[in-house]
């Protein structure tokens, strides 16, 4: 018989284990508290975003060489199903700073560039968002129209990129520190060459368009659109060589779509503690509401679709290598079956509540508006299924 040794899959060792406990706590103290009234007035709690360098989250993956943490893709789900267990908007801002800016760029960026940028977006004093969608092009990142042009030593970069997070980071539109840009080079062999820039917010011709307001959900970060009008900037911030952000975009993919996961991952959990709660404690007709069979139904399903997807996540996770491309599949996967589990364990929750699941001050009606936007961020669900589908035939499976 085969003597299996005790593994925890969510904390795999005792640091995993600290660093849930920490984020946990910080949660409870600091986030929690805030969360109903950053949702209502649609504001980015910036002060209490910088808070999460002290704790090493905002450079979560970055090398200590560089200022960060230096730590691992079970680590990035750990901190993510916490903050959003009980703030996914302030969450998604976390994610776009650290997975898509930071992380970005301690991959693909040269060893000049991490120095000059990665210590100042460890301990918060830079701002960071990743800039890809535009106006009319959002998954189809080859048709996007932002072009930069090189002449002497400078880019001059013109286009419009659209649902920006982090893009502006107040009320005043007052643009983020560094924003990781894609836009078009040139074309070879009829398909568009996609190069990666670095912008920092005092570059001339860099502005914030319009911050985009009334949103369903996640209205605790804040989303802008980005213009560049004959912005310069040296051509030293051009990262890799022309044409590669194809791999830059590929090789950050994986762990963005894993740290979306993680978020549908503390929507559900938290959304099924407050039903199990409320059916323990609400009684119908002299029984509790966990004893009527439909509830019961909307619990054990609810129960098992999230521990499903737990398993998936932290497994997917934990095979991840976040230096380089090689587990899309996965990745894709647990973002697929995620998102829409999260979704559906919130709508679970907003029924067994019944009126008081319909407002704010249950908390589920806001974890319901914010899970929808995991379905479409970071590759809609139709996108999964087809990247899906091509590489299970590749593989010939």
């Amino acid at each position: 018989m085969t003597e299996w040794k005790n593994f925890d899959l969510l904390n795999p060792t005792d640091e995993h284990k600290m660093l849930r406990d920490m984020v946990k706590s910080f949660v409870e103290a600091e986030v929690e508290p805030q969360a109903h009234e950053y949702n209502r007035k649609e504001k980015f709690n910036l002060p209490l975003f910088k808070k999460l360098s002290d704790l090493g989250l905002l450079g979560i993956t970055v090398p200590e060489e560089y200022g960060g943490a230096g730590l691992d893709a079970v680590a990035v789900v750990i901190a993510h199903e916490e903050l959003s267990a009980s703030d996914p908007g302030f969450c998604l801002a976390y994610l776009a700073h650290t997975l898509l800016a930071v992380n970005n760029l301690a991959v693909n960026g040269s060893d000049a560039q991490k120095k000059q940028y990665l210590p100042g977006l460890s301990n918060g004093s830079l701002i960071g968002a990743m800039a890809m969608s535009e106006p009319d092009y959002g998954t189809d990142a080859l048709g996007m129209t932002t072009t930069a042009v090189k002449k002497g030593d400078r880019y001059i970069i013109n286009g419009r990129k659209m649902w920006i997070t982090n893009g502006a980071i107040d009320d005043n539109k007052t643009a983020c520190d560094f924003v990781w840009l894609y836009a078009k080079t040139g074309e070879k062999n009829g398909r568009a060459l996609i190069s990666t820039f670095m912008i920092e917010k005092g570059d001339k011709g860099f502005y914030v368009g319009q911050k985009i307001t009334n949103k369903l959900g996640m209205r605790a970060s804040n989303t802008a659109e980005l213009v560049f009008e004959n912005c310069e900037i040296p051509a030293d911030r051009l990262v890799g060589n022309e044409g590669d952000s194809t791999h830059h975009m590929m090789r950050n993919l994986e762990i963005e779509r894993v740290g979306l996961a993680a978020m549908a991952l503390g929507i559900a959990r938290r959304s099924l503690e407050i039903m199990n709660k409320y059916a323990t404690e609400r009684h119908s007709f002299g029984k509790p509401l966990n004893a009527y069979g439909q509830i019961q139904k909307y619990i054990a399903d609810s129960y098992a679709e999230y521990k499903a997807s737990e398993a998936y996540v932290y497994d997917t996770a934990r095979r991840l290598n976040l230096t380089k491309e090689g587990n899309r599949l996965d990745s894709d996967g647990v973002k697929l079956v995620s998102t829409t589990m999260s979704k559906n364990v919130a709508d679970r929750a907003i029924q067994v509540l019944g009126g008081y699941g319909y407002v704010g001050e249950y908390v589920v009606e806001r974890l319901w508006r914010d899970s929808k936007l995991l379905e479409i961020g970071g590759g809609t669900l139709e996108a999964h299924q087809k990247n899906i589908t091509r590489d299970l035939a590749k593989a010939g499976l």
